[in-house]
């Protein structure tokens, strides 16, 4: 790594110690004080039709009825990314800067869950990006049960399509969605849950999403606890990334 590189990381951590606002008892290598797994051996057998299935379900979403927040919405947000990486990091909802771009994780929101990734060696772009439902709701409000029952047909497709090997699941929103879950998201995160579809199971964890620790900066330290178990997958299952 380069003296550029390091210095960057540095300045990452010192970002992130702001953050979570507590000691988290980093190395003076900041992106080595986790025990990173390469397997060489392991290779990434890419679905050749991944992009042309992921073209054809925003066209299913794009042509969906009756539907306020597509109404409301300037920009379908489908996801952004790594198509074939391991990690699936599913949101709640668009807000306004994304509905603007089109692109999901933007502005703060992006900046922070960056700093997350980064805080457990992750790239944001070697993740795949998405959320439970693909349109802005109309003044950022919670959408209804009743919204998302409709788009989790479309977000648990979307899942068997990337086929990753994790998920995460940012947000009560992406929790009711994938788990059919809602009670309180705090009753909920931090501990590893599966999602059988298309019989194939997928490990995934719940935990707070970066517009909530924006809004409550105090739980932070409890999406640190969630990021090093998210960490140690990692490594018990030898996924590079």
């Amino acid at each position: 790594m380069t003296k550029k590189a390091l210095n960057q990381n540095a300045k990452y951590v010192q970002d992130l110690r702001d953050i979570f606002e507590f000691d988290f008892n980093f190395s003076n290598k900041p992106l080595n004080r986790f025990k990173i797994i390469h397997n060489n051996e392991e290779t990434t057998q890419a679905n050749p039709n991944k992009e042309g299935e992921l073209l054809e379900l925003k066209r299913k979403i794009n042509s969906i009825e009756d539907c306020n927040l597509k109404n409301n919405s300037k920009n379908l947000v489908m996801g952004d990314g790594d198509i074939n990486s391991p990690i699936m990091l599913i949101g709640e909802t668009p807000g306004e800067k994304e509905d603007i771009s089109g692109c999901s994780f933007q502005g703060d929101v992006g900046e922070l869950l960056k700093k997350m990734l980064i805080a457990i060696n992750i790239k944001k772009e070697k993740v795949y990006l998405t959320y439970s439902i693909n349109f802005r709701p109309q003044g950022d409000r919670k959408p209804t049960g009743q919204e998302i029952k409709r788009y989790s047909t479309f977000l648990k497709e979307h899942i068997s399509i990337v086929d990753p090997k994790i998920i995460i699941l940012m947000g009560s929103t992406a929790m009711e969605a994938v788990t059919s879950l809602n009670n309180k998201i705090s009753d909920e995160r931090g501990n590893w849950k599966e999602i059988i579809l298309n019989n194939k199971t997928y490990p995934l964890m719940i935990t707070f999403s970066p517009s909530y620790l924006i809004r409550v900066p105090e739980n932070k330290k409890y999406s640190w606890e969630d990021l090093k178990k998210i960490r140690k997958k990692i490594e018990d299952l030898k996924i590079n990334i």
